[in-house]
């Protein structure tokens, strides 16, 4: 059972026991549960729990303090977004997504996993948890007729610690000559093929679509990607959940995967690319036709319009702003363009009836929830307006005389700040929040000094 969309007049569908008792009865080994709950970094967080705990998962829930959505990037409090202490840090109770109760296959021992959201003590939606505002924005189509039909694509490093540590290189020692890109490499794959068949039964045995895998552009890089869903939550579910099966396969094989954005200056980084389309009430992609193809031009232009003012949600870490470099594949101007992977927004090659965008910002660590909400309310934005892009982009889109993106995280945290589109799309106190933790994360990376500025001025 998956939650489905539902209009603002109609009852939210929450979670019951039901589902957590039959998941008992049909695995009666299982000794310990994960409550998984993403943060607003997009970080997974939540306790261990016995199997009688997945009794009240459902409701009344597991208390979790609402301050878990004051956390930076390191798990500390920031205090100044005011929802530590300052309210006696009250609890909230995360409750079970409706289908979202699993075993966890790489475990040692029989062991299962929940992914929950969070309700306040009264029992509404907390406005603090990410999936709650990508819920706001589904509701917005759904009261138009509209479904968004989603999927993510997620670039991930393989690294052997060991190696790393010893070499600075990927995975294996490869000699004084250079390292190998190997794109597309099916050799490649098939020297990882006993960890990609044990995340693909992972990700099967989680009802999560995985669809292809390739090797990327550098050494070690891969990547995942989802089939489409006409189910935006669930869309943003497979994908914390898919990071989460990549790390532990991995470690289970002695590697470790990293979504860092940009984990090595001299290779490509890491992205999470959503592609989207929307469905009519008949079933029918808006986007086909020549009628269509306007309402696409309309949604491009309206992810154009709302970049800089969401930025911070597509790149919400320090190092993400290293990977927007021209000629990586990474945008670096407000452009959108057909068949071109150059372009922020891009229209791929494919039937009429398929046609979609492809929102080419985010890099692999940011937040699928907060990302799928920028994403989908910029395209409404655009839709609602009836907005024109520029022309569509020929060609290599970084030597194009058009606006640029910041590399700055500063900027981005003061456009998102400042922004009244995202005012509308979080709240006034959401956003407040999210600023106010990524300014602190910024701060502290201004006030360490390198190895590089010792070794250089001491």
């Amino acid at each position: 059972m998956r939650e489905s969309a539902r209009t603002e007049n109609e009852p939210a569908i929450l979670p019951n026991n039901d589902e957590a008792a039959q998941f008992l009865a049909e695995n009666p080994d299982i000794e310990s549960v994960d409550f998984l709950i993403p943060d607003i970094n997009g970080v997974m967080r939540g306790k261990w729990g016995p199997t009688e705990a997945l009794n009240k998962a459902g409701s009344p829930g597991i208390n979790m303090p609402l301050s878990i959505f004051g956390l930076d990037i390191w798990g500390r409090e920031v205090e100044s977004t005011g929802i530590h202490i300052e309210t006696g840090d009250t609890d909230g109770y995360c409750r079970a997504i409706p289908g979202r109760i699993n075993v966890a296959p790489w475990a040692p021992r029989p062991s299962a996993q929940v992914l929950m959201s969070m309700y306040t003590e009264t029992g509404e939606p907390c406005t603090y948890d990410p999936r709650h505002v990508l819920q706001g924005i589904v509701d917005r189509f759904t009261a138009k007729g509209l479904r968004p039909v989603t999927a993510f694509e997620l670039e991930f490093y393989l690294v052997d610690p060991a190696v790393f540590q010893r070499s600075g290189r990927m995975g294996k020692d490869l000699g004084p000559g250079p390292e190998q890109q190997q794109m597309y490499s099916l050799s490649e794959l098939r020297g990882q093929s006993d960890l990609f068949a044990e995340i693909r039964a992972a990700a099967v045995a989680q009802g999560l679509p995985i669809d292809t895998i390739i090797k990327e552009a550098a050494p070690g890089q891969f990547e995942v990607n989802l089939k489409h869903r006409d189910d935006a939550m669930a869309a943003a579910d497979d994908t914390v959940l898919l990071r989460r099966v990549i790390t532990e396969c991995a470690h289970k094989f002695g590697l470790r995967a990293t979504f860092m954005a940009k984990p090595f200056l001299e290779w490509p980084g890491n992205g999470m690319h959503v592609h989207a389309s929307v469905l009519d009430a008949n079933g029918d992609n808006i986007f086909a036709g020549e009628a269509g193809d306007v309402l696409l031009q309309h949604a491009a232009a309206g992810l154009l319009a709302t970049l800089k003012d969401t930025l911070l949600l597509y790149i919400p870490g320090f190092n993400g702003y290293r990977r927007l470099q021209p000629g990586s594949y990474a945008p670096t101007r407000i452009a959108w363009g057909r068949n071109n992977r150059s372009v922020v927004v891009r229209v791929p090659a494919s039937e009429d009836k398929a046609r979609r965008l492809e929102h080419r910002m985010s890099g692999a660590d940011a937040n699928p929830y907060f990302v799928l909400a920028g994403v989908l309310g910029g395209m409404l934005e655009g839709i609602e307006n009836g907005i024109m892009p520029p022309p569509a982009v020929e060609g290599n889109a970084y030597n194009v005389p058009l606006p640029q993106l910041s590399d700055d995280m500063d900027d981005a945290i003061e456009d998102f700040e400042q922004s009244d589109f995202v005012s509308r799309l979080f709240g006034t106190e959401l956003q407040k929040i999210f600023a106010d933790i990524k300014r602190e994360e910024l701060k502290a990376f201004d006030n360490e000094i390198t190895p590089l500025e010792r070794s250089t001025y001491l």
